[in-house]
């Protein structure tokens, strides 16, 4: 018979939201699908300390240059989505920098949005993956670009032992549940890199109301915080494609 304490560990490992793992075989259809269709960089895996993940490595035209960004999507999808993604990934290239977008842990489609916090213990070990292995590389600058959930995932890798990085880019960030793993606001105030806060002016309604919240969080004396509006861009930058690697481009350029 198994002793109480035992019993007590599987129901905790059980019924902790921690220990719910990202869709494994969500990512694998998604990574036989990007790679059988990618026109730009070269398709890699890294180890996150559980299993391998996908990314995608587009070297800069500069070969010569010290710069990475690592890039994150949103929720659900790939390391090759049309929106955001795929054009920070490879535009950012022209200006000298080495990209390296990663598959973020995913749920089953039908997941609820806040169903995600179980898995955000996932995500320490895949940017950590990336950096170590843009480090390994020799690259000096390494920073991290996130759109939708992926920024604030990224603000939850700020909260817990990390490796070190340069500068933050949250691109369409909510202030997040509060008091849980996907409460972006309370952890702003950590933050201390540079970082860039930028959404579009036809955003989604939750990311326009935390706004000024995320303003006050983020900024104040001695912090280098910027937060900027694109306007006619929506969640997506659907059609906004330039002026999303142009904001992104000229607050990198000013810092790196």
């Amino acid at each position: 018979m198994r002793s109480l304490a035992a019993i007590m560990v599987l129901i905790t490992v059980v019924a902790s939201p921690s220990a719910r793992p990202s869709d494994l075989d969500k990512e694998r259809r998604w990574a036989e699908q990007v790679v059988d269709s990618l026109l730009d960089g070269e398709a890699i895996y890294l180890n996150d300390g559980r299993n391998d993940f996908l990314a995608i490595e587009t070297a800069s035209a500069e070969p010569s240059g010290d710069k990475a960004a690592v890039i994150m999507h949103g929720t659900g999808v790939h390391p090759n989505w049309p929106t955001v993604v795929q054009p920070l990934r490879v535009g950012l290239t022209g200006s000298g920098w080495h990209t390296l977008s990663i598959q973020m842990p995913v749920l089953a489609n039908e997941a609820k949005h806040e169903e995600y916090a179980a898995i955000y213990d996932w995500v320490p070990g895949r940017i950590d993956a990336a950096v170590a292995h843009l480090r390994q590389q020799g690259f000096a600058k390494v920073v991290l670009i996130a759109h939708s959930q992926g920024s604030t995932m990224t603000a939850y890798y700020f909260s817990q032992p990390h490796q070190p990085v340069d500068g933050f880019v949250a691109i369409g960030m909510s202030g997040g549940s509060g008091g849980g793993p996907m409460d972006a606001l309370s952890r702003l105030r950590g933050i201390d890199v540079p970082m860039l806060d930028l959404y579009g002016s036809e955003d989604l309604p939750e990311v326009l109301a935390s706004v000024e919240a995320r303003a006050a969080q983020g900024g104040g004396p001695g912090r280098d915080y910027t937060q900027q509006r694109v306007e006619g861009a929506d969640h997506f930058f659907e059609g906004e494609e330039e002026p999303l690697i142009e904001a992104v481009n000229a607050w990198l350029n000013t810092r790196y």
